[in-house]
């Protein structure tokens, strides 16, 4: 037990500790040394906590000690003292920690030592993580302190007011259970002109699922909810109660400050709401020499960009958090064909702005402004509200939560996988006496395979059942032990247990040998952390299952299975291709067995993808027998697998395969213009398990109509012909009033192609696709018209394909390319299914009659 966590145990008995959320976190110097500031949210409000107690540190090889003291020393760089610890590093030597008092001198160690080739291990972990990690801490702490009295205090001039505890000299520990503490969510959006003036700020907060502030129960609304739009202008008597009015863009600013002191959010929320909205207010404070104190303290808003991307900017703001809608959807996994504000809120709300175009758009804002002020407001609150409604459908402030309390990264962390297993990982590795490698470390020739995906076998099936292995590469880690110290550990037993067959007298049985992986990996059977980890989150994810509690279950989804790609990713400091090669090769050693063992009993595997396996039984089954077959095949396997895996391994069996899907009609479709099979593509009719007289589901994969870059004709179509060809329908009738109908112009509303630009115009030099041509001539076409260019720098484009070309939508001038559709959508989509019936295109829709 480290100091400061037994002065936390004495202090409780004298001292209740108190219960927090974490916010934020920042450690940066000052004049006595570190200091790591966390805010909390507790039952009683927001808690700013100072430590001062904490160095830095990084570990050195004790072989380099002496030459790492003769550098620093030379350099005049304070040390507090190296300490030789009973640790070492994965190749087995030993090391010192170099501690610090303040970061600059442990920056300047750093950069200094690894200039002179002396290996510092660890040395990017921030003594605030490390503070955390170590201690346990995730999102909920347990902490004690010194209370100082901060009276609440206002100041007109800067619009502030610090309304929280402050404790000096805090200890923490982690909290045994999970807070339920209600996180206060604000919307905000802004409206402005091309050249970034601001116009009007909307604020949206529905109540009923946040804590409401005293400060501004005057303003909550009979449906409980706030709303304000603060916009420049004289007051209209016939404008709604929620707006604001302020004289100009300055006072704007200064409104602004005043309704978020007293709303006290602790989460703002937005749609691209960083990178635009908290990016256009800090210039435009910056224009009028305002302090952009967003802070609980009045402190200012601090800006940080990614480092592999310099457009991307994070906003760091004490006790106060920014989630971005969009990156949070992303994070989730959510999957959109845009993830424009409009297009999300119709595909999850069925409600959406009423302008799409954005020339449009921005032209109505600044004609609103200028004349229909209270119009202007409407459609800003609306941007909000839209925003606020997403969160709420989705859950995502409460899967952020979640992911923050299960991995200890900050909530408004973006993907951070590797930073989610550091946090879980190395705390535990440091208390087996290891620390941890460095990137590159585990760097060789060895390359892991993908996930297996089996060569399929065409054809039109009656009667597919499709078994699924549960979170397959998690439960190869759990059953095999795959895991980052267990690799280093079971390459020693299994040398040792090597040493001992040779040694004839040696009948120890004190000596096991080790779980054998592959590319010479071996796996210790007692000395790991990750299988107990995943069986931890697993454990937790039935719980979320049992309980419906769909954003708990997704954030520990996402956590399991990023672990495979963290061990296969050279970003981590854990890499070693032993260990992502380990699973992915077991991986298809089971699929391999399992497709053996279904067709031993009599079935036919006609696919197989990283985790599921796709069998053809026959058409002479009925539903209930095909059904019955599902559950028997998922038995069989299992029970093989238990049976295999104790009598080869003498291992527990954690895989587990499950019967899910049960296809009456099934395509597995061909390569275009060749008889190979397809992979990740196919569709079928689906039925429900649970109810075997409902009407079964028509389901696509990896086909047409659902990618986005086919028009909603193509989409449409193929899912009415695959219709009618799984249920035996006539389609020549349908096939050929399409045609007609595409000839004569009934459909151009659904022949728009919609695309991504994915990089700037310029770079594209050979083989220009057609999305680029028309975004090109629209660009040509804005420039001469004095309008703004829309595609240079990436993006989304519509266009149609005319008989000059392809052409953006909104500068559509010429006659529709009608064959152009009909060869390449319409006829490529029905003859992806047409010859499994005997069936051509070109002979449905050829009038003349044949010479035979």
């Amino acid at each position: 037990m480290s100091k400061s966590m037994m002065k936390l145990a004495t202090a409780q008995t004298t001292q209740l500790a108190q219960r927090g959320f974490l916010l934020t976190r920042q450690v940066e110097d000052s004049q006595s040394g570190l200091q790591i500031t966390l805010w909390l949210k507790t039952l009683s409000g927001s808690v700013k906590l100072i430590i001062t107690d904490e160095q830095a540190v990084f570990f050195i090889e004790d072989s380099q000690v002496m030459k790492a003291k003769s550098l620093l020393t030379t350099h005049n760089i304070p040390v507090v003292k190296f300490q030789s610890l009973a640790m070492k590093t994965f190749n087995g030597n030993s090391v010192s920690g170099i501690y610090f008092t303040h970061l600059r001198h442990f920056y300047r160690a750093r950069e200094l030592l690894t200039n002179a080739q002396v290996k510092c291990y660890e040395d990017d972990i921030r003594p605030d993580d490390r503070f955390l990690m170590e201690r346990f801490i995730t999102a909920d702490l347990d902490f004690i302190g010194n209370p100082v009295d901060t009276d609440i205090t206002e100041s007109s001039s800067k619009g502030s007011i610090e309304n929280y505890q402050l404790y000096r000299q805090a200890k923490c520990k982690a909290s045994t259970s999970k807070s339920t503490l209600t996180l206060k969510m604000l919307s905000l959006d802004l409206e402005c002109s091309m050249q970034g003036e601001l116009f009007s700020i909307g604020l949206y907060s529905e109540r009923s699922s946040t804590q409401s502030s005293k400060s501004i129960s005057k303003s909550i609304s009979k449906e409980d909810t706030y709303k304000r739009v603060l916009m420049i202008g004289e007051p209209e008597e016939t404008s709604n109660d929620y707006i604001v009015w302020v004289q100009d863009e300055k006072a704007l600013l200064v409104q602004l400050m005043r309704e978020i002191v007293a709303f006290d959010p602790d989460v703002f929320i937005g749609w691209n709401v960083i990178n635009f909205d908290f990016k256009l207010l800090q210039k435009r404070f910056d224009h009028y020499g305002l302090a952009f104190t967003l802070g609980r303290d009045n402190s200012i808003a601090r800006w940080r960009n990614n480092r592999n991307s310099t457009e991307q900017y994070f906003i760091e703001i004490a006790g106060r958090l920014v989630l971005d809608g969009i990156d949070l959807l992303k994070t989730a996994t959510y999957s959109f064909s845009s993830f424009s504000l409009d297009n999300v809120a119709n595909e999850l709300l069925g409600i959406g702005k009423k302008v799409v175009d954005v020339d449009n758009r921005i032209q109505e804002i600044v004609d609103n402004f200028n004349h229909n002020k209270p119009a202007l407001a409407a459609y800003n609150l609306e941007d909000c509200r839209l925003v606020w409604l997403i969160f709420e459908k989705t859950a995502l402030l409460a899967f952020a939560q979640l992911r923050a309390q299960l991995t200890g990264l900050a909530i408004d962390r973006i993907g951070g996988s590797v930073a989610a297993f550091t946090n879980l990982y190395l705390p535990k590795l440091h208390r087996s006496g290891y620390v941890a490698p460095n990137m590159g470390d585990g760097m060789s020739a060895l390359v892991s395979p993908g996930g297996y995906v089996m060569e399929s076998v065409p054809g039109l099936y009656s009667n597919v059942l499709v078994l699924d292995f549960k979170s397959l590469y998690p439960s190869i880690i759990r059953t095999f032990k795959i895991d980052p110290m267990g690799l280093i550990e079971g390459l020693v037993e299994q040398a040792q247990h090597q040493a001992s067959q040779l040694d004839e007298g040696n009948t120890s049985a004190a000596v096991i040998n080790a779980i054998k992986g592959f590319d010479g990996a071996y796996f210790s059977r007692t000395q790991h952390f990750l299988p107990d980890i995943i069986e931890s989150l697993w454990l937790e994810r039935d719980k979320a299952k049992q309980q419906k509690n769909a954003a708990l279950s997704q954030a520990i989804k996402i956590i399991m299975n990023s672990f495979y790609g963290i061990l296969g990713s050279t970003g981590c400091r854990f890499f070693d291709p032993r260990l992502a090669g380990s699973i992915t090769k077991r991986s298809h050693e089971i699929l391999k067995i399992t497709s053996q063992w279904i067709e031993q009993a009599g079935y036919q595997v006609i696919y197989g993808d990283t985790d599921s396996i796709f069998v053809s039984i026959g058409e002479d089954k009925s539903l209930m027998q095909g059904k019955d077959l599902g559950y028997q095949l998922q038995t069989l396997i299992n029970q093989n697998w238990q049976q295999a895996l104790k009598e080869e391994y003498q291992l527990d069996c954690h895989l587990e395969i499950e019967f899910e899907t049960l296809f009456t009609k099934f395509l597995m479709p061909t390569i275009r213009g060749k008889d190979i099979g397809t992979k990740k593509r196919y569709a079928g009719l689906v039925v429900n398990l649970k109810e075997l007289t409902q009407a079964p589901t028509l389901m696509f994969k990896g086909l047409e109509s659902v990618r986005t870059d086919w028009t909603a004709l193509a989409k449409d179509f193929q899912k009415n012909l695959y219709l009618k060809v799984f249920t035996n329908q006539p389609i020549d009738d349908y096939i050929n009033e399409i045609v007609a109908q595409v000839q004569r112009g009934d459909c151009d509303d659904r022949l728009i192609y919609r695309k991504r630009i994915r990089r700037a115009l310029n770079d594209y030099i050979k083989n220009v696709p057609p999305h680029v041509k028309a975004a090109r001539l629209a660009d040509a076409h804005n420039e001469k018209m004095g309008k703004p260019l829309r595609y240079q720098q990436r993006g989304w484009i519509e266009y149609f394909i005319t008989l000059n070309g392809p052409q953006v939508k909104e500068q559509l001038c010429s006659p529709l390319d009608y064959q152009f559709y009909i060869d390449r959508q319409i006829a490529a989509v029905a003859d992806g299914i047409l010859p499994f019936i005997g069936k051509s295109f070109d002979e449905i829709t050829n009038k003349q009659l044949g010479l035979f």
